[in-house]
């Protein structure tokens, strides 16, 4: 079980960012043949390392270096893919790699209990790090997420990878798919869902190898990399003072740390300010108000070739708007747009797939005063998410008359072409002025309640209105599920202030954390005595968004409650084999 003390529920605290591994991978990488003896090839996998140096920066706010080494898996003689899945919360984790040979597909169970979550294949890399004087300062393992900072490095390779862009970490997660595509590479480098190492300014190599029960497993030479490791103590005082005596000058690529600093800033006042990253480290979370971090896309890996050697083989498999560092196609997608006009014609719901809305088990339950100084006030704070299983996406379309201060809502059908096909009002879109929000909200997509031991409602959150994000990739094994969803971040979607009209999508296999932390949305518990209750997600309480199956809608969580009044306490049991609070 897990315990929490009364106190502020961990809001987004800053990470330290890491700078890039590399500029450019000296080094090219040559395709591996197949096997000829080989009736049916695997992929050839192997670690490289992108510059033989890296430079790190350990900030004296917050110190701490994150190993970015620049490390990378290679992927030739096609694709290397692995499909994780669990049944139920009752079932444990399944991973498979997934062999193909043209249309003919094989699976191989991976040894049960090498994959527990679906973060990655844990203590997949090992790394020494030794000073100049040769004696071993750290020694440490990472998870390897195979959808991590993936980029081609060769130019025949495909020009976009079909797998997703990360490898989810909410802990009510039900499928995955990871991936490295053929002719691809994926950084070794878990982000800053890793663990600092405290080192103090200087110079060290590090030995980076696959450990070897994953060698062995997918037939990786036993080639440990070696990189010059050069740590910087910088400081936030320090550069705030040179942004300010330089006028706030921009780098060569038009990016500055202080520029950095500005632009993290405004991506809601519930954050702590990220440190300042390299523009290529890509390891800043977008910080989205109300729905929690969502990690930003990982840094694409430059071309191994220099442009001079490219040719027109390179040129063909390029995209307009490819350049050095980003020629994976891994550029912000913008938000779905909605139709021009308001639909007309007599509204209809035909007989064509649609989403199947559920709600995952409340997490990040914990105890709180609501960021209120008022003495004896009790909150129980939480996250929740609501997930589409498809087979058809939710698609919500708001429309403004001049003046109104509500959206009319619509909610959108299509056949299996995606070629619409009918529509049915379903309620309306409201405008959230307050800080960090300034979006406008779907009212009544969930309800969050808290049920008593005999599950009779004893407290409901304010909160029912929401802008959907595809922040949480819940099942990519799902059918239709779309492993690029385009509206990831706020800022794509949800419109604007004077928008006349907003287009929101929930996408299959993709679901939406919102954080209930505030007073109005977390549960007033001040009142309530000591004992058991359940967090109920209700989607769709209403039932007027149109989907395949209503029955699956609710979710609960079980937590007990204790303490005193002032200072309460939670305690949150196991959900089946999911012990995450």
């Amino acid at each position: 079980m897990t315990k929490l003390q009364k106190g502020r529920p961990s809001r987004l605290t800053r990470p330290s960012l890491a700078v890039a591994a590399a500029i450019a991978v000296t080094a090219g990488v040559v395709a591996a043949a197949p096997d000829a003896k080989s009736e049916e090839p695997t992929p050839k996998l192997s670690l490289i390392a992108a510059s033989t140096s890296v430079t790190l920066d350990s900030w004296k706010e917050d110190p701490g270096v994150y190993l970015d080494l620049g490390t990378y898996l290679t992927s030739e003689n096609g694709a290397f893919e692995l499909k994780v899945t669990r049944k139920s919360y009752k079932d444990p984790v399944v991973a498979q790699q997934i062999l193909r040979n043209g249309k003919k597909t094989r699976t191989k169970t991976l040894p049960a209990g090498l994959v527990n979550d679906f973060a990655g294949l844990p203590d997949f890399t090992q790394i020494t790090l030794t000073d100049a004087a040769g004696s071993t300062v750290l020694e440490k393992t990472e998870t390897f997420c195979p959808n991590n900072a993936s980029g081609r490095v060769r130019p025949d390779a495909p020009a976009n990878s079909k797998y997703p862009e990360s490898c989810p970490t909410n802990p009510f997660t039900l499928g995955s798919v990871w991936g490295v595509e053929n002719g691809w590479a994926s950084n070794t480098y878990s982000g800053h869902y890793t663990e600092t190492a405290q080192l103090a300014a200087g110079t060290y190599t590090a030995e980076i190898n696959v450990a070897k029960k994953y060698r062995d497993l997918f037939g990786i030479a036993d080639k440990p990399q070696t990189v010059k490791v050069v740590v910087r103590e910088r400081s936030w005082e320090d550069e705030e003072s040179a942004g300010a005596r330089s006028s706030a000058k921009t780098t060569a690529s038009g990016h500055s740390a202080h520029a950095q600093h500005d632009a993290h800033a405004q991506h809601g006042a519930a954050a702590d300010t990220p440190a300042p990253g390299a523009v290529t480290s890509g390891a800043g979370p977008s910080y989205n108000a109300g729905h929690g971090p969502y990690p930003s896309a990982p840094p694409a890996l430059p071309w191994a070739l220099k442009r001079k050697s490219l040719g027109r083989q390179a040129l063909a498999t390029a995209e307009v708007g490819d350049s050095t560092g980003q020629t994976d196609g891994s550029r912000q997608a913008p938000g779905a747009q909605p139709n021009a006009k308001r639909p007309a014609g007599k509204a209809s719901v035909p007989d064509v797939p649609k989403p199947d809305l559920r709600s995952l088990p409340a997490f990040g339950i914990t105890v709180s005063d609501g960021y209120e100084e008022v003495p004896g006030k009790d909150y129980l704070a939480f996250s929740a998410n609501v997930w589409n299983a498809g087979p058809a996406k939710l698609v919500v379309d708001g429309f403004r008359s001049p003046g109104a201060e509500v959206m009319d809502a619509y909610q959108y059908f299509y056949d299996a072409d995606g070629t619409q096909v009918g529509y049915t009002p379903t309620g309306g879109m409201e405008w959230d002025p307050r800080p960090g929000h300034e979006h406008w909200h779907f009212l009544d997509f969930a309800s969050y309640r808290l049920l008593s031991a005999d599950q009779k409602e004893t407290v409901r959150s304010g909160k029912e209105a929401f802008c959907l994000a595809n922040t949480d990739a819940v099942d990519y094994t799902v059918k239709n599920a779309d492993w690029h969803p385009d509206n990831t971040d706020l800022s794509t979607a949800c419109g604007y202030e004077n928008s006349i009209s907003v287009r929101e999508v929930l996408d299959v296999g993709s679901g939406d954390t919102y954080t209930q932390d505030l007073p109005g949305q977390s549960f007033d518990i001040t009142d309530l005595p000591n004992g058991t209750y359940y967090i109920q997600v209700l989607a769709n309480p209403e039932n007027r968004l149109k989907e395949t199956d209503h029955s699956n809608n609710s979710a609960l969580r079980e937590v007990v409650l204790g303490g005193e009044k002032g200072a309460r306490t939670v305690t949150v049991p196991p959900h089946h084999l999911v012990d995450a609070n």
